[in-house]
């Protein structure tokens, strides 16, 4: 048997890797229920490679592509729509900037950027258009990948706390519990969002809106839902939403669009990210116990590729054991 710990995105893609190739697997969870807790509930669920790259490195575009693939096979929400960058400051440097340190984008001028989302027909000048990315609804793809989990005779422990994944009796442990994780150099990135319901504005694909001081993102999750998010706090503070990250989520939708000064507020969320100092995800192993973490805010980008490679070594161990 091989053991999995944590029930985020991580966790998850990794046991249905498992439970695919055939082998017996646990999957333990600290909570008492699916997405308490975790990082991954309070995702936006942008699948962008190239816009991601900028920040991390041309490393993760392959594994990306390739994520939007499995995803594709796993989920009923995936959206191939790509993403759109607008900038509200004048000048565009902002955008400018992305331009020169990004691939793979189209520049829209203002009858195109029409053209492709009506809603913001005259708001913005100029736009960055990444075809080939794509987005999914993060809680919705969760639920498919436990439901395929445990039709494919995966066990589920939700509610017990594994304290030391050596102490358990499997012939290998991957662990995925994010920041919980045994991984020397990890860092703790705070994330903050919110979710609206606006029924006045339309969008196909998620939004990036440039700004020098809150660049952030607006999501469409399907029934008038939107998730605007998410700010990057270096903090280990797991408490409530700040006044200040409140309102500046509030300011981000209301620069893209005025009608979102009449949504209604459904949730407002904070949860902490695992992140290394390059922020980019590690597979560490240490004996039968590999240490899947540091997903920072790339999770459901790169969770598909690194669930495979962790899958791998643990059927290794298992195979030596």
């Amino acid at each position: 048997m091989i053991a999995v710990l944590g029930a985020g995105v991580a966790g998850l893609c990794t046991a249905v890797r498992l439970a695919e190739a055939g082998v017996p697997v646990t999957l333990y969870e600290r909570q008492e229920r699916l997405g308490q807790g975790a990082a991954s509930w309070l995702a936006g669920g942008m699948l962008a490679p190239f816009c991601e790259a900028e920040t991390a490195d041309d490393c993760i575009v392959r594994p990306g592509l390739a994520g939007i693939d499995w995803w594709a096979a796993h989920t009923s929400t995936l959206k191939r729509n790509g993403t759109l960058v607008v900038d509200p400051t004048p000048g565009l440097v902002e955008l400018k900037r992305l331009s020169r340190n990004t691939s793979n984008h189209q520049t829209l001028e203002r009858p195109e950027l029409s053209d492709l989302e009506p809603d913001l027909a005259g708001r913005f000048s100029q736009a960055l258009f990444f075809p080939e990315e794509a987005h999914l609804q993060p809680r919705a793809a969760l639920g498919e990948l436990l439901a395929r989990f445990v039709q494919l005779g995966g066990r589920t422990a939700f509610g017990q706390d594994v304290i030391t994944p050596a102490s358990l009796s499997a012939e290998a442990v991957i662990d995925c519990r994010g920041v919980e994780a045994e991984a020397p150099g990890l860092r703790c990135v705070r994330g903050e969002m919110l979710i609206v319901r606006c029924r006045d504005i339309t969008l196909q694909r998620p939004i990036r809106l440039l700004h020098p001081r809150w660049p952030l993102y607006v999501v469409p999750h399907g029934e008038d839902r939107f998730m605007v998010g998410a700010t990057m706090v270096e903090s280990a503070n797991c408490g409530p939403v700040t006044l200040r990250s409140a309102v500046e989520l509030m300011n981000a939708a209301y620069s893209l669009h005025p009608a979102f000064a009449e949504a209604e507020v459904l949730e407002l969320g904070a949860g902490i990210r695992p992140a290394f100092a390059d922020n980019l995800p590690r597979i560490i192993r240490n004996g039968r116990t590999i240490s899947l973490t540091g997903m920072y805010r790339h999770g459901f980008l790169l969770a598909p590729d690194c669930s495979e490679q962790a899958a791998a070594y643990a059927l290794a161990e298992r195979e030596v054991v």
